[in-house]
């Protein structure tokens, strides 16, 4: 076996990102309304202090793979098939993207992510519950 040479991790960035169909906040939300499912990968934590999207469901980043590919034991519910449109959120728009490239390797190759994350979909004044403060930001 070769053996392959290291990459940065801003390179698999790009590679990831390469492969998917990454949408706007609004976009992401047009497509909620219509069906598609909307994945919040953030950890606990970070939901509590930043806030909530209504709809989304919450499947942190540790799990996804197993909770939404269709042939696994652990999948969720809404895990029909490899057609699903799901649409993954992390904060700011990174770890979604190795997340949905993930799930392109499970053949969801209708999966993508939020450009810009949570963040961007509140700065677009998106539906979101439990946002700090303005003082607290």
């Amino acid at each position: 076996m070769l053996a392959r040479m290291p990459r940065t991790i801003d390179e698999i960035l790009a590679a990831a990102r390469d492969r998917l169909e990454r949408v706007t906040p609004e976009r992401a939300h047009a497509d909620l309304l219509d069906g598609a499912l909307l994945v919040d990968i953030r950890p606990a934590a970070q939901r509590a202090a930043e806030g909530e999207v209504p709809g989304a469901l919450i499947i942190e980043r540790n799990v996804l793979e197993w909770r939404l590919d269709p042939a696994s034991d652990a999948r969720i519910p809404q895990a029909t098939g490899h057609d699903v449109r799901v649409i993954v959120f992390c904060s700011q728009g990174y770890t979604s993207s190795l997340a949905a490239a993930a799930l392109h390797d499970l053949g969801l190759t209708r999966a993508t992510d939020i450009d810009g994350g949570f963040e961007a979909w509140c700065a677009a004044g998106l539906p979101a519950t439990g946002l700090p403060s303005p003082a607290a930001r």
